[in-house]
């Protein structure tokens, strides 16, 4: 199969590139600049120049090919706004492409989407006042997708995709421990993250590319729920700083952007995304990866 993959040259993109084409699949990797298409060629993929805003690429490179992984995203959360727009208008273009072909379009959100503080499974719909809305509209286009004749499906990540070479949510929490001299959580720090290795991410994107039906949605976790407090203990540890508790008020001011995201309990299940498509994560949990894949190196 020729795949069509945004963000190819990203943490998690390079991880699918190379599992797609070590499962014999061709690779068309999304490429914003010289770098990019460099980074693309040396890994034996094919490079189509576009960016995310640009959807005339975009639709172009969906329709050249036989399936679509989107993995791109525009991280500057200082406009949020406008980056969920231009993700919004992107997958419009790339599934409005691929309508009545019954190809795959494999899109990405995130668990965050869905009511905190209970066990969320791939059938949960995330609430009206989800606070990542956005992506829930984007969950919406795809799933509108596959009643048009797209096998549209939806990846959900958790907020820590981890393995060496990771630059998302814990390397920042690294970063403000490193700053602030201490390593922090929020009240009694009993809330969690679910967690999965890039490596099994990468894994379950090329099952659901292969496998997935129309309006599937999966759940790309590995644990369930790690508490904060034991990754702000790893960290301190990691460190060499105090771990101490903060409160919810404190929370904005010394964690800044990310404040919510610390405070959020996100337990996850992906019973049934094991079940449908045969994944069974195997790499190192968020905990020995702190310990084991240079997380203080820097």
């Amino acid at each position: 199969m020729r795949v069509f993959v945004t963000g190819a040259t990203g943490f998690i993109g390079t991880a699918v590139v190379g599992e797609l084409l070590a499962a014999g699949h061709e690779v068309l990797g999304l490429a914003r600049s010289d770098a990019a298409a460099d980074t693309l060629a040396r890994q034996g993929a094919r490079v189509h120049r576009g960016e995310l805003s640009d959807v005339e690429s975009l639709a172009a490179g969906a329709r050249a090919c036989d399936g679509v992984i989107h993995l791109a995203f525009i991280h500057d959360f200082s406009a949020y706004a406008t980056a969920a727009e231009t993700d919004r208008n992107a997958i419009a273009a790339m599934v409005g492409a691929l309508e009545g072909s019954g190809k795959p379009f494999v899109s990405t959100s995130g668990t965050a989407v869905l009511a905190p503080g209970r066990l969320g499974t791939e059938q949960d719909v995330p609430p009206p006042n989800s606070s990542l809305g956005a992506r829930v509209a984007a969950e919406k286009i795809v799933l509108a997708a596959s009643e048009r004749g797209v096998r549209g499906s939806i990846v959900r990540l958790p907020p820590s995709v981890h393995g060496a070479g990771d630059h998302g949510f814990v390397p920042t929490l690294i970063q403000i421990a490193r700053r602030a001299g201490v390593s922090a959580f929020v009240a009694d720090g009993a809330n969690r993250w679910p967690a999965v290795h890039r490596m099994d991410a990468a894994r379950l994107f090329r099952l659901a590319l292969e496998k997935a039906v129309p309006g599937m949605r999966l759940h790309g976790v590995a644990e369930e729920g790690v508490p904060m407090r034991a990754i702000a203990e790893a960290i301190g540890q990691g460190l060499g700083v105090p771990v101490r508790g903060i409160s919810t008020d404190e929370a904005a001011t010394h964690f800044g952007w990310l404040g919510g995201f610390v405070a959020v309990d996100n337990p996850t299940s992906s019973a049934l995304t094991r079940g449908a498509l045969g994944w069974n994560p195997q790499g190192a949990g968020l905990l020995t990866d702190l310990r084991e894949s240079g997380y203080f190196a820097s």
